[in-house]
């Protein structure tokens, strides 16, 4: 399914979009990232082969499956906000500005001791939730849904981690309702009316990985894209990026198409109607980190000024592009479910000949994707491919 907005012209990102996403944000997050033990950046790849099935000029993709050691994009959204947020709570505790190295010494560690911090998740922002809280000495609980597998549940790493009962949408109000009960500090990476600041932080922190994709095209002498495809799920990670690309390259110089599963198209139904819309769930999807039926009220705002189309691939379509990537000579591309969504986008509007023209993308296109995530549920991974993650990664 495609839906494609009307032309771009006079949607411009409000002001303190622009502040938050903008060519300025990834400074404001990079001096956090010291704070972890591997900052460097993840790599940009040349899929030479898909651009030349597709008929494109050139296909770029940013591996985040070696994020931080984290395995996904999200270790660069949640952690910040909570190091942010905590930044705030000790500045106020003390009554004066505080450095970011100061974030660990032992004053900062026994304040720390007395902090909680929360969030829902399908596995990979409350993975980054929690090693926030870890490395800053804080105390975190992660809610799931019944949907999250034990080994997703598992790799998270909390020091508790919750079961709620139904699905991504449910997990969500229990985690704000038991952080209000409880007078923890609750970083959600969706939004809603009231709660915006933090969902921002956490979208802030993903400018990190744009900013160094365009780096890497530039340093590696490649022309700049003209198309991204982003998955979504509420669609945070989406705007982000989408915003930043969009502001960095102007808006009128790049085409974004926002990805999602069928199964859980609550972006693609929201364009559709021109305002915010819950899509009514039946099956659940395999591409798990996208599976979400509300979009956050931020995703949306951005997205409506930024975001040119909206799709949906089915499972069977991100089963294919997790073999894609894996199977590739001589360099593999461990992607899982969800982080292989955007090539999955890729290669179903690349056989649509109206979606084609509708889109440009012709032998001139220059397209970057995201792989999201690595293989965040190893058995998944292995049942798709047909061998363990590990045999493909090259070191």
């Amino acid at each position: 399914m495609f839906v494609q907005l009307q032309d771009g012209t006079g949607r411009e990102l409000a002001e303190e979009d622009r502040r938050l996403f903008g060519a300025d944000a990834p400074a404001a997050v990079q001096p956090f990232l010291t704070l972890w033990r591997r900052p460097g950046a993840t790599p940009l790849v040349e899929l030479a082969e898909i651009a030349a099935e597709a008929k494109l000029g050139h296909v770029y993709l940013k591996d985040e499956s070696k994020r931080l050691g984290m395995g996904s994009f999200k270790a660069l959204g949640g952690a910040y906000a909570v190091m942010v947020i905590f930044k705030e709570m000790l500045e106020r505790e003390l009554g004066g500005a505080v450095t970011v190295a100061q974030l660990i010494t032992p004053t900062a560690r026994e304040f720390a001791r007395d902090i909680t911090f929360c969030c829902a998740t399908d596995g990979n922002h409350g993975k980054s939730v929690a090693a926030g809280a870890r490395i800053l000495g804080c105390r975190s609980v992660i809610f799931v849904h019944e949907g999250v597998t034990p080994a997703r549940a598992a790799a998270i790493g909390a020091d508790e981690v919750v079961r709620v009962p139904g699905n991504y949408d449910r997990s969500v109000e229990e985690a704000e309702r038991v952080s209000r009960e409880e007078g923890w500090s609750l970083v959600s990476d969706t939004s809603w009316p009231g709660y915006e600041r933090i969902p921002a932080l956490v979208g802030q922190g993903y400018t990190i990985l744009a900013d160094e994709a365009l780096r890497q095209i530039q340093e590696q002498g490649l022309p700049s894209p003209t198309h991204v495809f982003l998955q979504a799920g509420v669609g945070g990670f989406a705007a982000s990026v989408s915003a930043h690309l969009s502001e960095r390259l102007g808006r009128h110089a790049l085409r974004t198409i926002v990805v999602e599963p069928d199964r859980a198209a609550c972006l693609l139904e929201t364009a559709r109607a021109g305002a915010l819309r819950s899509f009514t769930p039946a099956r659940p999807t395999i591409m798990a980190m996208l599976e979400c039926y509300t979009p956050s009220v931020i995703g949306w705002r951005v997205l409506e000024k930024t975001a040119d189309a909206f799709m949906t691939v089915s499972d069977e379509d991100a089963r294919q592009a997790m073999r894609r990537l894996a199977r590739r000579v001589p360099m593999p591309i461990v992607a899982g479910e969800s982080g292989a969504a955007g090539l999955a986008g890729l290669l179903a509007l690349a056989a649509d000949t109206g979606a084609r023209r509708a889109l440009g993308l012709d032998e001139t296109a220059r397209v970057l994707l995201i792989n999201t995530e690595g293989a965040s549920d190893p058995a998944s991974f292995e049942a798709i491919v047909g061998a363990p993650a590990d045999s493909f990664l090259i070191f």
